[in-house]
């Protein structure tokens, strides 16, 4: 990476030092389990977090609006500001962002933490901490369904996979108006939770059949649900947006089934990296097909306004606390996906070396 002077000055001049973290653990376990997600490769020691909120230990002589302190969330993504993508709003593209926890860069599950000070977002007094970490993954979800999907109110949502990210895309779409929230999962455990947190009604896919391919299994399970839940291609029964959170090469694929004509289809969930999709489909459809990386301007703010004004409940997503010497096995049991109570994992948090917090 170069950034040359503008680098030092961001680090030197408008920096701040956070304390007491909070971090999430899906995206890690990818980390600990394959040493990689995508392209980006494990290849040295790493440390873990970026799902993070803090207390401010020290401020930088430019830095005006935080004091040693205040309670902030942190964005954890720091851009080179002057890339053709910074300059045009996308900044979640700038080819040299670092990123905590992305290789080569360490990330937040740590005492001290240097952050530019714009990345960080002072939290009302009546949110936690646990809520400031949570809002990485709400405004991962803000993004793909406000920001690249511009949802409208009233229109009608279905959500593929109801892990931690796809429950909070049901959440924004609840609080932004959406008439239909459907969550879909091969987990019934997960539907039960998805119900009672934000979505309107839930859906089980059927098996696969033996010889079936997945193609054919796609548009068979789209047929079902369209039946089911009462899904037309058009009119006020259409889907006008669907968010795929699992990655599941089945979901892609069933996703753009179901879609309405001239719909909306946004790819959340990272799995394998080459898929069958059905293009005819895609195409005939006219379909907005957009692919959703991390977040970008606004999203933050967004985040915290919804959980502010009490439209979106970070709480029930924390399933489980451990210290920051229980870290291993907090990544242990969200690699497992439940404690050994039995109890299933959400978010799993870690407090600081100090007090709180590193979400996983």
């Amino acid at each position: 990476m170069n950034r040359g002077l503008s680098q030092k000055s961001l680090m030197m001049r408008s920096s701040l030092r956070s304390r007491r973290l909070v971090s999430a653990v899906p995206m890690y376990v990818h980390y600990l389990v394959a040493g990689r997600i995508g392209q980006f490769i494990v290849e040295d020691p790493m440390v873990l977090g970026h799902e993070s909120a803090g207390i401010v230990s020290k401020v930088g002589p430019k830095v005006k609006h935080l004091k040693p302190g205040d309670r902030v969330a942190m964005e954890p993504g720091a851009t080179c500001r002057v890339c053709e993508d910074c300059k045009r709003g996308r900044y979640e593209l700038c080819p040299d962002i670092v990123f905590a926890a992305t290789p080569p860069y360490d990330g937040t599950l740590a005492r001290y933490y240097p952050i530019p000070a714009d990345l960080c977002y002072k939290l009302p007094d009546h949110l936690t901490l646990e809520d400031g970490a949570m809002m990485e993954p709400l405004s991962v979800a803000i993004h793909a369904v406000a920001n690249l999907a511009g949802l409208r109110a009233n229109q009608t949502v279905v959500v593929f996979g109801a892990g931690p990210v796809g429950l909070l895309c049901m959440a924004v779409a609840k609080a932004l108006g959406a008439s239909r929230v459907i969550a879909v999962d091969i987990v019934p455990s997960r539907l039960e939770f998805a119900k009672s947190f934000a979505a309107t009604e839930i859906y089980v896919p059927p098996p696969l059949e033996q010889g079936e391919s997945r193609i054919t299994y796609s548009e068979r399970n789209a047929n079902a649900m369209k039946e089911k839940l009462g899904i037309e291609e058009r009119g006020k029964k259409a889907i006008d947006l669907v968010v795929e959170a699992s990655g599941a090469e089945v979901s892609i694929q069933t996703g753009i089934f179901i879609a309405r004509t001239g719909g909306t289809f946004v790819q959340l969930g990272m799995g394998a990296p080459q898929v069958v999709i059905p293009i005819t489909t895609l195409l005939t459809k006219e379909l907005n097909f957009k692919g959703s990386f991390r977040y970008g301007p606004g999203d933050y703010e967004l985040a915290i306004a919804l959980v502010e004004q009490g439209k979106i409940d970070l709480k029930p997503l924390i399933t489980h606390r451990f210290t920051f010497d229980q870290a291993i096995e907090a990544f242990e049991t969200t690699k497992v996906g439940k404690s050994p109570d039995g109890k299933p994992v959400i978010k799993a948090v870690i407090s600081g070396p100090d007090v709180p917090v590193d979400v996983i």
